[in-house]
């Protein structure tokens, strides 16, 4: 080899990445004790960028384009390296390409369930897990504060804190929420929307991360309670429980009927078979009516609302809370409600059933006497 093919191996001519990979997220450009040649070419790909080192200083930042590498386009490592009047010669400095895309299939989930106290059920346990995206807004400062000087940087380097971020929001959004379990899952989009604007603010500001999305893909009971919602919903599907169990038994002893044993006819068994049926339903129905004398009716339910103030959701509050809410100024004439069944959000003068509690507020005392 001779004397100019070694030293034209020392001097990198073209400074560029080509990622073949869906998750890295930072590529130091392997020079390996190379100098870059003033006039090099820096190749910057769309969704890149390029960030210049100097011993351990960040420089120059280059967005997507191809650059001549020279004092003009180099302002801040021209001055750490003193280059007050040009260079000619060759000069040492770390290139890294940041990836700007958008990555995808992030996932996230709650390690362990989340306590909750729930209007229908009590306290209770869920578990939620979903998905998110986020891209590299700010590359100066995603280096500075995550990546330093690792040599390559992927989303599971980040994709625990990340979870842990989306899981401590969310939680935070679910116990301050108040609805009802059964009720969440119409309520998804404006889980997601909201915990990603908690989220997005902080994580921009410290680490130079946007998050793009936060998607909420389910929210599950314990086992044991879905076990009893089934035979709840069993129940509500099979109706009157009262009817069920009599054909049940009509069809059981009609099989025995049709199997006679003991030496009893056909007939004979047939006979005894209806005769024990309709015993029994008679039985049945007298229990029935005396359960239905002593037991009193199911209590009205109360009807209660959901109240915009200052833009959070607050609720749902009964008629005797939404009384005092009145007479402290909490809730007025033009405070926005809603209750299941509405189609939207209303004034609360708009709404028949808060009527009469406007009425019982007292007007304005009239001006001091001159």
């Amino acid at each position: 080899m001779s004397i100019w093919d070694k030293i034209k191996g020392q001097l990198v001519d073209v400074i560029e990445w080509l990622d073949s990979t869906r998750d890295t997220i930072v590529f130091r450009f392997e020079r390996q004790g190379n100098e870059i040649k003033y006039g090099a070419q820096l190749i910057v790909r769309e969704s890149q960028t390029a960030v210049f080192i100097n011993e351990g200083q960040l420089a120059d930042v280059y967005p997507p384009g191809t650059y001549t590498l020279t004092t003009q386009n180099m302002p801040i490592l021209t001055t750490l390296k003193s280059w007050k009047f040009g260079f000619n010669s060759p000069f040492k400095a770390e290139v890294y390409f940041v990836n700007t895309r958008v990555f995808n299939d992030m996932k996230w989930g709650t390690k362990n369930p989340i306590m909750l106290r729930d209007p229908e059920f009590g306290p209770i346990r869920i578990r939620a897990f979903g998905g998110y995206t986020f891209k590299v807004a700010d590359a100066g400062k995603f280096l500075r504060e995550l990546a330093g000087t690792n040599a390559e940087f992927y989303t599971e380097d980040i994709g625990e804190h990340l979870r842990n971020e989306v899981v401590t929001r969310f939680t935070d959004i679910i116990g301050e929420s108040k609805i009802p379990v059964l009720d969440m899952a119409a309520n998804y989009n404006e889980f997601s929307a909201y915990v990603k604007e908690k989220i997005a603010p902080g994580l921009l500001e410290e680490y130079g991360i946007q998050v793009q999305k936060v998607l909420i893909e389910n929210i599950s009971l314990p086992p044991e309670v879905e076990k009893v919602l089934d035979q709840r919903s069993s129940m509500g599907i099979l109706g009157n429980m009262s009817q069920f169990t009599q054909y049940q038994m009509a069809n059981a002893l009609g099989n025995a009927a049709n199997n006679p044993s003991g030496g009893l006819g056909e007939g004979m068994g047939l006979g005894m078979g209806v005769g024990m049926v309709q015993n029994m339903m008679n039985q049945m129905n007298q229990m029935n009516q005396v359960n239905q004398q002593n037991t009193p009716p199911p209590p009205p339910q109360m009807v209660q609302y959901f109240v915009s103030v200052n833009g959070q959701q607050t609720g749902p509050f009964g008629m005797p809370q939404l009384q005092q809410m009145v007479q402290t100024g909490q809730l007025t004439q033009q405070t926005y409600v809603w209750k299941q069944g509405m189609a939207g959000w209303a004034f609360a003068n708009q709404v028949p059933d808060l009527a009469s509690l406007f009425g019982a507020v007292p007007p304005p005392p009239p001006p001091p006497m001159a």
